[in-house]
Parts: structure tokens; C-alpha cells; sequence
């Protein structure tokens, strides 16, 4: 399923040519034509015929009206179930392509070429695709799986620091809910740059692989991904409905610090173990200011969350480094207590 490519691209050639689509469809945005395309088709040995579909940057272009002109550009190319589309980008590009491909003549063959540390690590793996609606992230959207994943890290260098930290978050995640020694290893990064990161990417994607493995349709286990999630989400809807859109990464980063405080107050982990993450997590990211927002709307954002069930707000905790636990039912006033943790840090 994922595959880490050489300098020559030797696994997509030969992938290609093993599958033999009667077209290929490249999606990509303004970032990834200037940037990734280049490497790409510099390195692509196939006569198939194939068209570029760019798209413009950013969270806010992943609606159904983006999906809409997509649709009707793949009916333009009289695109066919044969055909291959392959979207090169970060999350917004795998989301977005990934559920125009599910959905499209009730389905094509997709692979994710990712390019931002995001993708890499968290989005293009799993199988969920998706678009947001009236600002909620994801809540409409489809489980399907690429045909494959091919990962080619150099395409980090391309990244401003910012990116780089936003999907660094993904990793910290996988090192909290699984993997104790892979936290610990990236908590060592003193600086955060291409360089440094690359001897960690395969472990995370691995972790994340392993627990969709286990639980496709996200029934169990998969539901410990959503760590940092539930009151991320919440706020990075509010900062995209106020056009000052938070990178998700730094959205998680923020849920991660109040759902780790939550699992204090939830009596899973102690608030020594606690704070040392919190602390960890600090160092990489800068304090968001929430002030703006009322407690009420933000729950009533938290209210609409995937995860949540016969009126309940349920959580990812955490039990210890490298050890969570799923389908935490919270009340409403230790999630208020988590926020107001939150506010405080500023």
C-alpha cells in the first residue's frame, strides 16, 4: 500500500505500467504544480495519455463546489473506470481527490502522491476522504482506499517551516496513543527541518497503517487517531469560518494540550505525565488565541463531531505515553475546565 520512492520513480513506472489505465488524471494545486509536478513528470516514463487539473490552494477550496468542477472536468476528459487519478499534494489535495475519485461513476482508481509532511504521515493513509461543509471539517465524505501510496520525502524541502510543523503534529500524535519510543525520538528534534525528520516518517506512517489495518470503517481502535482531534476540529472550523484558517496541524497541537489536560481530569493519567506533554508539545507550537470564541459555540461544533453518539461529545484520551484509550464520554464542564487550561497558557 505504501511505498517509498527512489530518485527515479522506478515503483510508480513500473506500478503504471502493470496497471495500464487508459488515462491519468493528475490532480494538483497552485504549490504542487510549481514545486512537485516538475520532479514528477520529469520522472514519469509512460505514453499513457494525461491531464493536469489544478485547483487553488488552501483549506477553504475543499467544498462540494470544488468537488462539483471536478466532477465535470473528469466528464470533459471523458474520463473513464479505467482511467487513474492521481493527486499530488498535501491533506487538502488527498481529501478532496481522494472523495471526487470515490464518488465519480461510483468510483475510479485514485493513488496519493503526497507532498507536504501531513500527507505523508497522516492524510493520504486510511482510506477516509472527505470535504468540509459550512466550515465543518470532513462531515461529509467516503472510506476508500488509494490504490497506493507513494511517499517521496524530498519533497519536504519544498515546505515552508510552517507546514512542516503543522504535519509534525500528526507524528507527535502517533507517538502519544501508540508508540512511547517514536514520541520520545521526536521530542529529542531540537530543530525542526526536512533533514531531521526524515529518519522518522516511515514509523509514523507504519503506526497509522497498523491501526487502520485492524479497524477500516473506524469502529474501535482507529478512534484513538481522533486523539487531539474532537476540540481541534472545533476550533480549526471556528478560525476557517472566521477566514483566519488555522494549518490543522497547529489545530491539533492546541486539542492535543486540552485532551491531555481532560485526560487528567478523567483520572487516566497523572498530571506529572501530563504537563512533561503538554510542555513538549509547547516547545514546538505557539499559544492560539481562543479568547474570540464562546465556550457555547465551540461545543456546539464539538456537538457535530463524527465520533460523538446518542448526544454524547466522546474523546481519545490518553492512559500514558504511547498508551490511549477511545469513546471517553466527558461532561460538559471538565471539557469548559480544559479550554479555560487552555486560555491560561497565553
Amino acid at each position: 500500500m505504501i511505498s517509498f520512492l527512489d530518485q527515479d520513480f522506478s515503483q510508480l513506472n513500473k506500478y503504471l505500467k502493470e496497471l495500464k489505465p487508459s488515462k491519468l488524471l493528475i490532480l494538483v494545486d497552485e504549490n504542487t504544480h510549481e514545486y512537485c509536478l516538475p520532479t514528477l513528470l520529469g520522472n514519469l516514463e509512460t505514453e499513457i495519455p494525461f491531464e493536469i487539473i489544478e485547483i487553488e490552494a488552501g483549506e477553504e477550496i475543499k467544498t462540494i463546489a470544488t468537488a462539483t468542477q471536478l466532477w465535470e472536468i473528469l466528464s470533459e476528459f471523458e474520463t473513464d473506470r479505467k482511467s487513474l487519478l492521481i493527486n499530488l499534494g498535501g491533506g487538502v489535495i488527498t481529501d478532496l481527490g481522494g472523495f471526487v475519485a470515490s464518488t465519480y461513476k461510483r468510483g475510479i482508481k485514485f493513488i496519493n502522491i503526497p507532498t507536504t509532511l501531513l500527507g505523508m504521515c497522516d492524510a493520504s493513509i486510511g482510506g477516509k476522504t472527505g470535504i468540509d461543509h459550512q466550515y465543518l471539517k470532513n462531515i461529509v465524505g467516503t472510506f476508500a482506499h488509494p490504490e497506493m501510496i507513494f511517499v517521496y520525502p524530498e519533497f519536504l524541502r519544498t515546505l515552508p517551516y510552517e507546514e512542516l510543523r503543522s504535519g509534525f503534529a500528526e507524528m507527535l500524535k502517533h507517538g502519544l496513543i501508540a508508540d512511547e519510543k517514536h514520541w520520545n525520538d521526536l521530542i529529542s528534534i531540537e530543530n525542526l527541518t526536512a533533514e531531521n525528520i526524515f529518519l522518522f516518517i516511515e514509523t509514523s506512517t507504519k503506526i497509522k497503517e497498523n491501526v487502520v489495518e485492524k479497524d477500516f470503517k473506524e469502529q474501535n481502535i482507529r478512534k484513538t487517531l481522533n486523539f487531539g482531534h474532537t476540540i481541534g476540529h472545533a476550533l480549526e472550523s471556528l478560525f476557517l469560518a472566521k477566514a483566519k484558517p488555522l494549518l490543522h496541524g497547529e489545530a491539533v497541537a492546541l486539542g492535543m494540550i486540552c485532551e491531555t489536560y481532560l485526560s487528567v481530569l478523567e483520572n487516566l493519567i497523572s498530571e506529572e505525565s501530563a504537563l512533561k506533554i503538554i510542555n513538549n508539545i509547547r516547545r514546538f507550537y505557539p499559544y492560539q488565541y481562543i479568547e474570540n470564541f464562546s465556550i457555547e459555540e465551540i461545543l456546539a461544533l464539538m456537538m457535530n463531531d463524527k465520533k460523538n453518539s446518542d448526544g454524547h461529545i466522546n474523546f481519545a484520551l490518553l492512559k500514558n505515553i504511547g498508551e490511549s484509550v477511545y469513546d471517553v464520554s466527558v461532561p460538559t464542564e471538565k471539557i469548559i475546565n480544559s479550554l479555560h487550561f487552555y486560555q491560561k497558557l497565553s
